[in-house]
């Protein structure tokens, strides 16, 4: 009889604990593909560690990141397949990269929507950042309301202000490495009383994940200061260069307030086209999608598609897998102690949760610097 082939015990502990965090179900699955889309086949003469390796976009750098640290399995937010594959070739770069994982024994989970709708999951904390609940981490020397107050007393920070002509510099969100950095000063929260709910409920709703939906409505009790809100948003995402923002014409950002806000990570114009809210808050939308929304006095907010994500795998994923992955990988090493083949791999207890440092959205910012006088 021949042997059973399976995936790496550790990497199978990861997916359990995934699938226990972000069932499937949770998932649109009329058009997303999530769980585990590549099960790379375990050797134990060349054993990967304990590494699960958390992304957004499975790229080539990513890949190179994985194989470089010897990671067990590659956990990325956005799926690398989506649609039906009738070969694997070198040709493709995409299905390349999953060739080279396999042939190095690293696997690919993928959970996408089913993370976007989980309670306690992307859609929240993006609402966690707009209404302050999230941990922040202020400037050296400023109180939090010093710091909330910096962002409306410039008139240069308003880019519907006419400028004198730029030079130009380019740059990405922040780095994994900054973003833990950050992590280390002392965290401060403000929630702003308010009450929230998805805009499309869980059908049937999910007993161990009561709430979960695609999308978030956030009410606040009193209207907020659209500057207030940028502020909270860029302290929130860790400081990025800048994002988009369109408004009502004629109005300033100045003049504006806000009190009701639509959220969608990644790409929001669909799910959030018909609400009656003042805030659209998402990821990305199209020129026409913008553009009807501020023709009905609507305000949006763009974090380009993946930086409206990148951060949650830092904030919130990270502790999360790290949590669950000690049940899971107890279990286990105890379902599967008698398999003499695993004896070693099950020896280790050790795991660790790493954060891809080179994963990036595709786009920076080019920042716009005055001409020296």
């Amino acid at each position: 009889m021949s042997a059973t082939t399976n995936s790496a015990p550790f990497s199978r502990a990861v997916v359990r604990a995934m699938q226990k965090l972000y069932p499937k179900a949770l998932a649109d699955s009329s058009w997303d593909n999530t769980g585990l889309l590549l099960e790379a086949p375990f050797v134990p003469s060349r054993r990967q560690s304990n590494i699960v390796l958390l992304t957004i976009d499975l790229t080539k750098a990513v890949a190179d990141e994985a194989i470089a640290i010897n990671s067990s399995i590659i956990v990325a937010y956005h799926p690398i397949i989506f649609r039906g594959l009738k070969a694997l070739t070198l040709a493709d770069s995409q299905q390349q990269t999953l060739l080279r994982l396999a042939s190095h024994g690293i696997s690919v989970y993928s959970p996408h929507t089913a993370v976007d709708a989980a309670p306690g999951g992307l859609g929240d904390w993006l609402a966690d950042i707009v209404t302050g609940t999230s941990k922040v981490f202020e400037e050296p020397g400023l109180d939090p309301e010093e710091q909330a107050q910096k962002s409306q007393s410039k008139d240069n920070d308003d880019p519907f202000i006419r400028k004198r002509p730029p030079l130009f510099t380019l740059s990405h969100h922040p780095s994994q490495t900054l973003l833990r950095l950050a992590k280390q000063s002392s965290p401060a929260t403000v929630t702003v009383p308010h009450s929230r709910h998805a805009i499309v409920p869980q059908s049937p709703e999910l007993a161990s994940h009561p709430g979960a939906g695609m999308g978030r409505i956030v009410r606040f009790n009193q209207p907020q200061p659209l500057p207030t809100l940028l502020d909270r948003i860029g302290r929130g995402l860790n400081n990025p260069k800048g994002f988009p923002i369109a408004i009502p014409q004629n109005t300033a950002i100045s003049e504006l307030k806000i009190s009701s806000v639509g959220i969608c990570a990644g790409s929001g114009g669909s799910l959030l086209s018909n609400l009656d809210v003042d805030l659209l808050f998402t990821g990305e939308m199209s020129h026409h999608e913008a553009l009807a929304a501020i023709e009905k006095g609507q305000v949006v907010i763009n974090l380009f598609h993946s930086n409206s994500e990148r951060g949650f795998l830092s904030a919130v994923l990270r502790d999360q897998l790290e949590d669950t992955i000690v049940g899971e990988w107890s279990k286990v090493r105890e379902e599967e102690s008698g398999v003499d083949e695993l004896k070693e791999a099950l020896a280790d207890d050790d795991f660790e949760v790493a954060i891809s440092e080179v994963d990036r959205d595709p786009y920076g910012i080019v920042i716009l610097k005055p001409e020296a006088e």
